[in-house]
């Protein structure tokens, strides 16, 4: 990298990128309510091939509290039954032999505690991953002041830049986190 613009390009991609893989973790969190998002990482051994879920049936949600799958091959429903056991989303599906159907329980106060703890885990991981990034691009920046490339007023608006595409990351995490907390504590 050249210049400052394209070290603080590359951090606010990056920095986006922490903050989508926390949404696709919270979405896999199971809440008091049904979400296709549930099954989103579920892979069927089918036909020797391990593929999602989701490339192989409609994942609809009928009833807030139901996730109902209907395969496109009707044959590969109890491998899709074996692949959600398999999985431990704490969820047993039905089937009538044409669809499954999962039906969400209620969570109790313990298990609201447990996921909002594991939401926070999660979170922190991605605050880490993004101070990470920060260090690495100042680093970049500096190298860039050290080799001559830019000068020492372009590399403190350089670092101050970072810091602030990073502090604004770190914001969207705790919005998204406080967002899922109260979502997954409201009864």
């Amino acid at each position: 990298m050249e210049t400052v613009a394209e070290v603080l390009e590359d951090t606010s991609s990056k920095i986006q990128k922490s903050f989508d893989a926390l949404k696709a973790q919270f979405a896999g969190l199971r809440t008091g309510k049904a979400s296709p998002a549930l099954v989103d990482g579920v892979k069927v051994d089918y036909y020797g091939a391990s593929t999602p879920i989701k490339n192989l049936a409609t994942i609809s949600t009928p009833e807030p509290r139901q996730i109902k799958i209907t395969p496109f091959d009707p044959t590969v429903l109890s491998e899709m039954n074996k692949a959600i056991l398999a999985a431990n989303l704490g969820v047993t599906p039905q089937t009538d032999g044409k669809v499954l159907r999962i039906t969400i329980p209620e969570l109790n106060e313990e298990r609201r505690k447990e996921i909002v703890k594991l939401a926070k885990k999660q979170a922190e991981d991605q605050k880490i991953a993004m101070r990470n990034v920060r260090r690495d691009a100042n680093d970049a920046v500096k190298k860039l002041e050290k080799d001559g490339k830019i000068s020492e007023d372009d590399l403190k608006q350089g670092l101050d830049k970072i810091q602030k595409v990073t502090d604004d990351g770190i914001a969207k995490i705790d919005a998204e986190l406080k967002a899922k907390e109260t979502e997954v504590m409201a009864v």
